[in-house]
């Protein structure tokens, strides 16, 4: 009898200390993790909740918040004309540019994925215009994509083309931002790349055995493989697209007119930031912010949806 008393004591003394062991474990970890928490709440989170209240006010950062309701939302969609302007102008990038973006990184990695003598120059050399960013990048297009003396044009003249005027042609303003991105396709290409070095052997040697041809093989054992990371990009660069921003405020003539000409170059993004820092709406442009914000969130969830039904990972599972 006494031993089992004597066990059952020691049990709740292994219980007491190993529950102590976990409760030091569980504050040390809150500890290390403490400073993010902190700033997550500082900077990300309390600013998120009050720029949500703000898009009900007449905020113009100088002035007392005054409460107005959904005015703000109200009159974005039936008092500002360049709301849909600009609405409009991020649409036609979006939908252009990520079709094109991720059909030419996916191109430029089956292409870098070959087995020739010299293949790691060219990735790096391909790769290297996605990590260069800035003003900078955007003057040197604007040399490029000059009338006159731009060397895209000058080459178009060598196979009998009469090039546009790229950046003062409000009708190729847009067609010139999403063919400057393309350059930068070299991102996206780094990550298909690891993908395709991740497909088994195996099953391009079983396609080949059947008779498939290097399209079908490509077709049918590549892109299935690779659909994870497609997916991936997909998503990405459509968030990514929705927030171009320095395209139209860097790449105009008349740098005292953000997004000309006409207003071909004024996205959402732009248009929202005139209207804070420039007409000191605040209050209106945080309307804008959140109601991007909700359409890129609708436009995640239905991507995520239908990726059910060409997205396949390995073991046949949807995650």
């Amino acid at each position: 009898m006494r031993k089992v008393i004597d066990l059952s004591t020691a049990n709740r003394a292994v219980k007491r200390r190993r529950l102590s062991l976990e409760r030091k474990e569980a504050i040390w970890g809150y500890s290390f993790v403490l400073p993010w928490i902190i700033g997550f709440l500082v900077f990300t989170f309390g600013p998120l909740l009050f720029s949500l209240y703000a898009s009900f006010t007449n905020y113009d950062i100088t002035s007392q918040m005054d409460w107005v309701g959904v005015r703000n939302y109200r009159n974005m969609f039936t008092h500002d004309s360049l709301f849909w302007k600009s609405l409009h102008n991020t649409l036609f990038y979006v939908v252009f540019n990520v079709p094109l973006t991720t059909f030419a990184a996916l191109l430029l990695a089956v292409t870098m994925n070959q087995k020739i003598p010299g293949m790691r120059i060219f990735r790096t050399v391909f790769y290297l215009p996605s990590v260069l960013a800035g003003v900078a990048v955007f003057y040197l297009w604007m040399m490029l994509l000059n009338p006159s003396t731009g060397l895209v044009n000058m080459a178009l003249g060598w196979i009998g083309i009469d090039g546009p005027a790229w950046m003062t042609d409000p009708s190729w303003t847009k067609p010139a931002v999403i063919l400057m991105k393309l350059w930068g396709a070299g991102g996206g290409m780094l990550l298909y790349l690891a993908a395709l070095q991740g497909v088994p052997e195996q099953l391009y040697e079983a396609a080949e055995l059947d008779g498939a041809s290097p399209l079908r093989r490509f077709w049918h054992v590549t892109v299935p493989m690779i659909t994870p990371v497609i997916f991936f990009e997909l998503v990405t660069n459509l968030i990514g697209a929705f927030q171009i921003f320095q395209e139209g405020y860097v790449m105009v003539q008349d740098q005292a007119t953000p997004g000309s000409p006409m207003n071909s170059l004024l996205f959402y993004n732009l248009h929202m930031f005139l209207k804070a820092f420039k007409s000191f709406q605040m209050g209106y442009a945080t309307a804008m912010a959140w109601f991007l914000f909700v359409a890129v969130i609708l436009l995640t969830l239905i991507n995520m949806a239908l990726s059910k039904l060409w997205v396949h990972y390995e073991g046949g599972e949807q995650r």
